[in-house]
């Protein structure tokens, strides 16, 4: 496997050997209105293939007959004319890759369990397969194209016998394509069919899995985005977005970068030639006349800070042979805002219209509703509508929403990436995001992660290639959640800049590709106010010619956020620094290590980085792996995982269980490996959050953001994830949960300091912290009470304490002993809890013999005096209420009754079925908690109002030191 040295700090866990595979988007362009996404769109055999389409409106195929070219021997003419018989084809959902509609139809085995993926053969995908779906018009008395992006790899398109792409037109899965069809189309049965090439993201610049999971054998060729039918008048709009400028004051002590990208223009030529056409289409304009000589207008008082300026812009088409005059209407709801203005196409004309605040003094709000991050405040959203009407008719109209906000990344004193949003700062708390490996889009399934992560006090997801559909970054607008999009590394994207990774050079049509890629993707994503940045680069940064077409691209699609050269540490002629850092780790490494400031430890603004290894709950491992396959797991450390990895590098787990052997003992059965391995995850992924929380705010290097790699997996994984493939919740998503609180208390392994952050907007005053140590049997070690804390607000830091170097019991140092903090507000109500294990003999890392991915351990912490804990005794009470709608609530009173002053140790919580199946999705209010003798908490869990199978909702207890029971939540 190549490697780069170390001081390069560019992430190689990429380019080993690893097996590539391509990953799809599912998207339907942006501004044009389209059919809802199904649940599963690689449906049954029953799925739909036609689709009526209505006068004047837009419909998305409602999906596909597919077949292998291998077995259909008619001609494409044939195969695209209506009334073809397609008995025996498969059937597939409107967005699909070919292996999902076989799995959905049963010709293949679940891939996700076991090693079934393995007996689906990879020589069914080696030739074309023909999508083939029909659609009826009532008439033809309007235009009709055709709309489409997300084919992977290449497509050649068929509509009614006739070709009207080709495969060399049709490339990349980015790129978006806009068909005139009215000439083929006719009244009645229509017929459109793809002949859609193989993938190698390799060779296309489609996607790929790199080193996240085993690659679908079909390396997930298909068409994964909505293909659209438009119906319209004479006169068209495309291209229709808003420009949001927000007036707020520069940050103080930022150089480097400005508040907006350098790619963004002071305004936008009146036309574009066909090869600049946002969308990657092909398209024809006329210039526009050149307008008469107008005084100029008298200029407007500096905005108040707060005010925002919008301008509204569009490009209008005459799509018939004769001159016309359209009356374009723009609208702003909530606002009052309408606008009209006549414009004039000759034959054939495209013409960019602009509404702009000097000569629509309406489009200047002094007080506008903003969109914040989940947290800052509310996510405010307007729609924009934009309707032509051609003699008195409607001729065409457009929607979507938008929000007001400002995003700034300047570079701070230390050359790090420091975000603010609306003129706040912003410590990024991410994670990166997955989508499905077989790319079935389930909206309801992406809404329930993203509320697991902001229930987890994550603000961002980074999509590394890996751009979800509009439906992902609606459900992000509207809950707050800020994500990162970009190119992927080290497959095709990168092939002319990465020398480690496994791309093709670059000719001159992949240049055209990725140029109208950037396009189509900047025109799509610009409006959502959830979109922080687009990072042109991950490992590499483009060469600079591909660099000066993405940048070409956004600003001619009026990009209004920062744009980052990659997601590493590089500076390129045209953007500059990136600001970011990418040093890894991508496995284990201890809980300390995080406070290093070097490497990947808690400084800077660290694009993707985790402790690697993340094994999913004993439920979850059940329903995952054959019970060989389980047995594997905890007795042979260092075996090859298959649900791990399939880069040699990450596909065992002999690093992680050598850790937790040494540290909590070797394995005794699979569920005490599954225990030690919650423990290790939660500590780990607690201090990885705090350390970045608690440096953000140094004098010197402070942190600015960091990534964890990865927030959930597209496949049933044993890595990079802080929750698993069923959305079951262990060590690792607690331990986020924990460090992520708005008010919290935390210990700092370097120092042995006792901090408490507050990420409110406003300060808080007259806490009272508390600080206990314990040995393992229980005896007091240490406590004080410190009050009268005040924090600010904003991720401000106070320090509260600091322990004592030695920790002795009995006159004898202890090995292993427990922390408990606690904060309580000058009403007395506890708002923090936080318990540690530590030990009195360091975990000592060797940076020097450290390489791209982790950095070893010689001598490790001893945490095995957990092993002795005496079992303690909970007990509990529940009560489930229902609320209208499909939402219940399950609160459980939980105590700790036993006898002594030994705690009850990450006490987990699950609600489970009669059969003791957990019911998912479900959030808790906190979980994983430890309590000492006469201590009690009360718990929340939101779930949905659904009769779990086999009997009644109950909810089970277990934990560190305590015996697993169950109790029956009571009703109202």
């Amino acid at each position: 496997m190549s490697q780069l040295p170390r001081p390069v700090h560019i992430r190689r866990r990429r380019v080993a050997a690893v097996t590539l595979a391509l990953l799809g988007l599912l998207i339907a362009p942006a501004a044009l209105p389209s059919a809802a996404a199904p649940r599963l769109p690689a449906g049954p055999r029953s799925a739909p293939t036609t689709t009526t389409v209505p006068p004047g409106g837009t419909a998305s195929l409602a999906g596909f007959a597919i077949r292998s070219a291998a077995e259909v021997p008619d001609t494409a003419a044939a195969v695209s004319t209506p009334g073809y018989a397609t008995a025996g084809w498969h059937r597939a959902g409107p967005r699909s890759t070919v292996l999902a509609a076989l799995v959905a139809d049963g010709t293949h085995p679940d891939p996700f369990y076991s090693t079934d993926q393995q007996r689906i053969p990879r020589g069914d995908f080696t030739d074309p397969w023909w999508y083939r779906s029909d659609f009826t018009l009532p008439d033809t008395s309007e235009r009709t194209s055709l709309d489409f992006s997300g084919v992977v790899s290449a497509a050649d398109v068929y509509v009614n016998g006739r070709r009207v792409a080709s495969a060399a037109e049709v490339a990349g899965m980015y790129t978006r394509h806009e068909l005139d069809i009215t000439g083929l189309v006719r009244a009645g049965a229509n017929t459109v069919a793809f002949r859609i090439q193989p993938n190698d993201p390799r060779k296309h610049l489609t996607l790929g899995w790199l080193d996240w999971l085993q690659p679908p054998p079909d390396a997930n060729m298909g068409i994964v985005r909505d293909v659209l039918v438009h119906r319209r008048g004479s006169v068209s709009l495309h291209d229709a977005h808003v420009v949001t400028n927000l007036h707020v004051p520069s940050p103080v002590g930022a150089v480097g970068a400005t508040a907006r990208p350098t790619t963004r223009p002071a305004t936008r030529p009146a036309t574009r030639p066909a090869t600049e056409s946002p969308s990657g289409a092909a398209t024809t304009t006329t210039p526009a006349p050149a307008p008469a000589p107008a005084p100029a207008p008298a200029p407007a008082p500096a905005p108040a800070p707060g005010a925002a300026e919008l301008t509204v812009k569009a490009r209008v088409s005459n799509d018939s042979p004769e001159t016309t005059t359209a009356t374009v209407t723009a609208a702003i709801g909530a606002t009052g805002i309408v606008l009209r203005e006549d414009v004039t196409l000759r034959a054939r004309e495209t013409r960019t219209l602009v509404f702009a605040p000097d000569r629509h003094p309406r489009l200047r709000l002094e007080r506008p509703a903003l969109w914040w991050p989940a947290g800052m405040g509310p996510q405010n959203l307007y729609e924009l509508r934009l309707t032509a009407m051609v003699t008195g008719h409607r001729s065409d109209d457009v929607r979507h929403s938008f929000g007001i906000r400002d995003v700034r990344a300047p570079l701070d004193s230390a050359g790090a990436r420091r975000y603010t949003i609306n003129g706040r700062p912003l410590l990024i708390r991410g994670a990166g995001w997955s989508a499905d490996q077989l790319l079935r889009w389930d909206t309801t399934a992406a809404e329930d992660r993203i509320k697991a992560a902001l229930d987890a006090g994550l603000n961002t997801f980074r999509l590394e290639g890996h751009i979800e559909p509009d439906e992902f970054f609606d459900l992000a607008d509207r809950h707050g959640m800020l994500t990162l999009p970009g190119w992927e590394c080290c497959d095709k994207w990168e092939g002319q800049v990465n020398p480690t990774g496994t791309g093709e050079k670059w000719n001159t049509a992949d240049r055209l590709t990725a140029r109208a890629s950037m396009a189509a993707e900047a025109a799509r994503l610009r409006d959502h106010p959830s979109i922080l940045s687009f990072l042109i680069g991950s490992d590499f940064a483009p060469d600079a010619q591909a660099e000066r077409d993405y940048l070409d691209a956004l600003r001619a699609a009026d990009w209004p956020t920062p744009v980052i050269p990659a997601a590493s540490a590089v500076t390129t002629a045209l953007s500059g620094p990136s600001g970011m850092r990418m040093t890894g780790p991508y496995d284990w490494v201890p809980p300390s290590y995080w406070y290093d400031k070097r490497e990947g430890g808690a400084t800077g603004f660290n694009s993707e980085t985790s402790a690697g290894p993340s094994i999913p709950t004993l439920d979850t491992l059940r329903r995952t792996l054959s019970p060989a396959e389980l047995d594997t797991l905890w007795k042979s450390p260092a075996a090859p995982q298959y649900h791990r990895s399939p880069s040699r590098t990450f596909n065992t787990l002999k690093l992680f269980n050598e850790a937790l052997t040494h540290r909590y003992g070797a394995p005794r059965s699979l569920s005490d490996y599954v225990a030690k391995a919650q423990l290790g995850q939660y500590e780990n992924v607690r201090a990885q959050f705090e350390a970045y929380a608690r440096n953000a705010t140094d004098a010197t290097a402070p942190s600015t953001g960091l990534i964890y790699w990865m927030f959930n997996s597209g496949w049933t994984s044993l890595h990079w994830q802080l929750v698993d493939r069923f959305l079951d919740q262990g060590g690792a998503y607690y331990g986020a949960k924990k460090a992520n609180e708005p008010l919290h208390i935390q210990y700092s392994y370097d120092d042995r300091t006792v901090a408490v952050v507050n990420r409110r907007a406003a300060a808080a005053s007259g806490l009272t912290a508390r600080v206990s140590l314990f040995d393992t049997a229980g005896t007091s070690l240490y406590d004080r009470t410190v009050r009268g804390l005040r924090v600010g607000g904003d991720g401000a830091t106070t320090t509260a304490d600091t322990l004592p170097a030695v920790v002795t019991a009995s006159g004898r140092p202890d090995s292993t002993y427990l922390v408990r903090l606690t904060l309580t507000d000058g009403a007395g109500r506890e708002v923090s809890r936080n318990v540690y294990w530590l030990s009195t003999r360091p975990d000592v890392l060797d940076y020097d013999a450290g390489d791209w991915y982790h950095t070893p351990t010689t001598s490790y912490g001893d945490l095995t005096g957990l092993n002795s804990l005496a079992a303690a005794t909970v007990t509990a009470t529940a009560r489930t209420t229902h609320h209208a709608g499909s939402v219940s609530t399950t609160t459980v009173t939980l105590r700790n009754t036993g006898r002594g002053n030994t705690p009850a140790l990450l006490t987990d919580l699950h609600l489970v079925d009669g059969l003791g199946a957990p019911v998912l999705p479900v959030r808790w209010s906190d979980n994983q908690i430890s309590l000492w003798p006469g201590e009690s908490a009360v718990l929340t869990a939101e779930h949905r109002t659904t009769g779990p199978s086999g009997g009644a909702l109950r909810v089970r207890i277990s934990g560190w030191n305590t015996p697993t029971t169950h109790i029956t939540p009571s009703t109202r």
